[in-house]
């Protein structure tokens, strides 16, 4: 099945960017729906944004929404984040999944069955 490899993470002062990115394993023609959700430390595991494979239909969680960017880049078969504004509770482990065949994009961890590592993100103030 799909693999997933997340890379971009880092330490970064409040203001500053990032750009995550995910990058599956192999090309699919199949509907898909790529998600980024992130876990800070005790907290659950929340969705960030998603974007369905045709790259349309964005969704942001309201805590990210005009500061980050989500995005298809279909030359390197990949799916950014990019991270703007960052303030410290941005804060967390950031993880890419994805969904299949599935429409819209469900907001949710439980829809989306293929997972990354995760790549570490820390904002400091």
């Amino acid at each position: 099945q799909v693999q997933l490899a997340e890379s971009g993470g880092g330490s970064m002062q409040a203001g500053g960017s990032l750009t995550l990115s995910c990058a599956p394993s192999e090309r699919t023609d199949r509907r898909a729906c790529m998600a980024w959700f992130r876990e800070a430390p005790g907290k659950r595991r929340e969705v960030v944004a998603t974007i369905y494979s045709g790259g349309g239909n964005p969704y942001y969680a309201d805590s990210v929404k005009a500061r980050f960017t989500i995005s298809r880049d279909n030359a390197e078969n990949t799916v950014n984040l990019q991270m703007n504004s960052l303030k410290p509770e941005d804060t967390a482990m950031y993880y890419c999944a994805v969904a299949f065949d599935v429409w819209p994009c469900p907001p949710h961890r439980v829809a989306y069955a293929i997972w990354g590592q995760g790549t570490s993100v820390t904002v400091s103030s």
